[in-house]
């Protein structure tokens, strides 16, 4: 029917619409579209890096010995380390294992060398006395203390979980045999005072200082002159007698502080 309209009504017509339809569109916005919901971004966990570990521990496997690695000590004071393990065992070629009386709580380094010297070291030389090793005594790793045990005294390498005390070897049989005793084959512990200060920085025995009568100190102490000390007498009974005699008449003097090694 519009195309019979004559064109000047259908124009006015079509403006008519036109302007309809602004007005309906000014009277009734369309609604603003509502902004799009923020869905937070999940976050992924940070993953926690391990502290690397040092070159020691890479060696210092299980096929070598039982030493899980323990949290860094540090303080009070100077003392303290890190790098550490609990040295509790030791594992040998033929996958046995020498227990270590109490377990030793030391530098990764030092169990090391400690581990290399019951293998090649003291396990032979077990074998001189027909015996096969089962523990070796801790007689004493990490202690927070002055050389000697005196107060005021240079930090002992104890202190800084670089040195271990030994009295004593057990043999499969049961026989516990002493570092310091006279009656044990005088072979046996000069052979292994050869070896033992081969191996080590610091060794100290019977006629060291007046603390180590009893037991070997080792340790593998830093030295700027790098010299090294070896002091281990192997006594005879007869010698032991003779010492145990002077020294109850006349008392050694007490080294003086920082004079000490153990």
């Amino acid at each position: 029917m519009l195309t019979k309209m004559p064109a000047k009504l259908l124009a006015t017509f079509v403006v008519l619409i036109t302007a309809s339809d602004m007005a309906i569109g000014q009277i009734v916005p369309l609604p603003r579209p509502r902004p799009a919901r923020s869905v937070p971004a999940p976050q992924s966990a940070m993953p926690v890096e391990a502290e690397p570990l040092s070159d020691c521990r890479r060696r210092l496997t299980d096929d070598l010995a039982l030493a899980p690695s323990i949290p860094a000590i540090d303080g009070p004071g100077e003392c303290g380390a890190s790098d550490l393990v609990r040295l509790e065992a030791i594992v040998l070629a033929n996958k046995s294992r020498v227990a270590v009386t109490p377990p030793a709580t030391l530098r990764c380094t030092l169990a090391e060398a400690i581990v290399q010297w019951v293998r090649n070291d003291i396990v032979p030389a077990a074998r001189t006395l027909n015996g096969t090793l089962k523990s070796i005594d801790n007689y004493s790793s990490y202690d927070c203390r002055g050389r000697n045990r005196i107060v005021g005294a240079q930090l002992s390498e104890h202190g800084k979980a670089n040195a271990l005390d030994v009295r004593s070897i057990r043999l499969g049989s049961g026989a516990v045999i002493e570092f310091t005793d006279p009656n044990v084959p005088k072979d046996f512990r000069e052979n292994l005072r050869a070896r033992t200060c081969a191996r080590f920085s610091t060794v100290l025995g019977p006629g060291s200082d007046g603390y180590h009568e009893n037991h070997i100190h080792v340790d593998l102490a830093q030295r700027t002159s790098g010299y090294r000390i070896c002091h281990w007498d192997i006594r005879e009974q007869d010698e032991e007698s003779t010492q145990d005699s002077t020294a109850g008449a006349v008392p050694l003097p007490r080294p003086r502080p920082g004079r000490g090694h153990g």
